[in-house]
């Protein structure tokens, strides 16, 4: 069983937007995938540390690589990370009604 989300965030040097999608399985791991406003797409695997931290690697069409984490409240939540040293942030979820 897995649940997919949506994922938006941007890169923050620059004017690149990205939008995606997390999938977290019931074992603790998942994937998020990711498109740039520039087409560049980045895909990662991620595993969750506790029962709300995740982590995981990025790894892009361009070459671009690199760590992220998030926190979840299960259906929303928020990360950080960089992609060879370029910082970005990202959402991903249900908003809240």
């Amino acid at each position: 069983m897995s649940m997919t989300l949506p994922v938006q965030g941007a890169l923050q040097d620059s004017s690149q937007t990205f939008t995606g999608s997390a999938t977290g399985y019931m074992d603790g791991g998942g994937k998020l995938t990711i498109t740039t406003s520039a087409g560049t797409r980045c895909d990662g695997d991620f595993v969750y540390v506790t029962g709300r931290e995740g982590e995981g690697t990025f790894q892009c069409t361009d070459g671009r690589r690199g760590p992220f984490t998030f926190v979840s409240t299960g259906t929303r939540g928020t990360g950080r990370g960089n992609l060879n040293g370029e910082a970005f942030t990202f959402t991903f979820g249900k908003p809240r009604s």
